[in-house]
């Protein structure tokens, strides 16, 4: 019989019922350290009081209206986002899968609007995740994600990844837009270098193409810069954003240039739930917080010091780990053994982490986490692989 739950996940056999900072409590009263964030989405940990105190005045206040009004605390929150990106507009989705249709949908619309429809066409990277919609596996084009859902969304061609060559050279006519995560996440933890984006961004500019960047897990903060994109020096034309916008509260948003956004007009786009009260107060006090330049400077440091740890644990468990990918607080191990099994290993030591592509081994905490708990989650994961060791 089938669970009322759809098993579409293989879930871990943990029920967690209250989290603190990076820290949170199963049922049976164990305690875990949180090193998955809730894959990069409590960017300020579990039960952070700014964000509780902005949800609770919310909550007692006005839930939802719908976006036929004004709602004032979405005009709020992207003028704070237009006031720190490269943005002229924002329109708020409550995923990251509905900011990659949007974002598609605002590509094409644009070059329709400007009589060249056949400009319909996104290139793409292998080992991209842009969600589980429709445009967002046929922009991935896995096929471990795609079979059984044919046929596919048109209009998307995958090419090798950080290929700058590879992409001058799939460019026709017919192209609209690059679509791409400046880090994979899903893909395993792998970082386009800043050339690469800018060679890109150079493409773009080049041909009139729109260059649309995918920060739904590595923005937020998570590079220890607002927007991972910012590292290379360049904009993107549009952006999707998402997790770590609401700090754990559903809660997304597509960035877009006035040019870029010009074909969204009435009626072409919609959401009942998008930007509504209780999603954007919450997603203010994250920007309030993660948006100063002494929180993000705190980031780099604490990733310096995560990885330092992580490269020594390469060293010394060579058996485990092979090498230390990413940047920031979004940084991979990638695994000898499998990387379900250190996951699982972890589990035994109270300690969660998120399994990728690749065989890698996602490391994605709160971006507030302690000093000390970066030095508590080496040593569990250090333990992790000794128990895999002695099996």
């Amino acid at each position: 019989m089938i669970p009322a739950v759809l098993p579409t996940y293989a879930r871990a056999p943990l029920s967690f019922v209250r989290g603190e900072g990076s820290w949170l409590v199963e049922a049976d009263g164990r305690c875990f350290l949180d090193m998955g964030g809730g894959i990069a989405v409590n960017v300020l940990g579990h039960a952070h009081p700014a964000l509780v105190s902005a949800l609770s005045q919310q909550a007692g206040a006005l839930w939802h209206v719908s976006n036929l009004y004004r709602i004032p605390q979405q005009e709020a929150l992207a003028e704070k986002l237009v006031e720190h990106t490269f943005a002229d507009t924002v329109f708020f989705t409550n995923s990251g899968t509905e900011a990659c249709e949007l974002a598609v949908k605002m590509a094409r619309k644009y070059w329709h609007d400007q009589g060249r429809p056949e400009r319909s066409e996104i290139l793409t990277f292998e080992g991209a995740f842009h969600g589980r919609s429709s445009a967002g596996i046929a922009a991935a084009g896995s096929e471990r994600m795609t079979r059984g859902f044919e046929p596919l969304l048109p209009g998307f061609v995958q090419l090798p990844w950080a290929d700058v060559g590879a992409l001058r050279e799939a460019i026709t006519g017919r192209t609209g837009a690059i679509l791409v995560e400046p880090v994979q996440g899903e893909g395993g933890i792998r970082v386009m270098p800043d050339r690469c984006l800018q060679g890109l961004r150079a493409l773009c500019d080049e041909h009139g193409i729109l260059l649309i960047l995918d920060e739904v897990q590595c923005g937020m903060g998570r590079t220890g810069r607002l927007f991972a994109h910012e590292w290379a020096g360049i904009t993107p034309d549009i952006m999707m954003v998402a997790k770590g916008i609401g700090g754990g509260f559903p809660l997304g948003a597509v960035l877009a240039t006035e040019r870029a956004a010009s074909g969204m007009t009435v009626g072409t786009h919609g959401s009942t739930y998008g930007g509504n009260p209780l999603a954007c107060a919450v997603g203010s006090a994250v920007m309030d917080i993660v948006a100063t330049p002494e929180f993000l400077d705190a980031v780099s440091r604490k990733a310096g010091l995560l990885r330092q740890g992580l490269e020594s644990l390469v060293a010394t468990r060579p058996d485990s780990f092979e090498e230390v990918r990413g940047v920031g607080l979004m940084l991979g191990l990638k695994c000898r053994r499998p990387n379900t099994d250190i996951v699982a290993a972890g589990y035994d030591e109270g300690l969660l982490t998120v399994p990728a592509a690749d065989n890698v081994l996602r490391l994605l905490p709160p971006l507030n986490i302690s000093e000390a708990d970066i030095s508590t989650a080496l040593d569990r994961l250090g333990r992790a692989a000794q128990s895999l060791a002695d099996q």
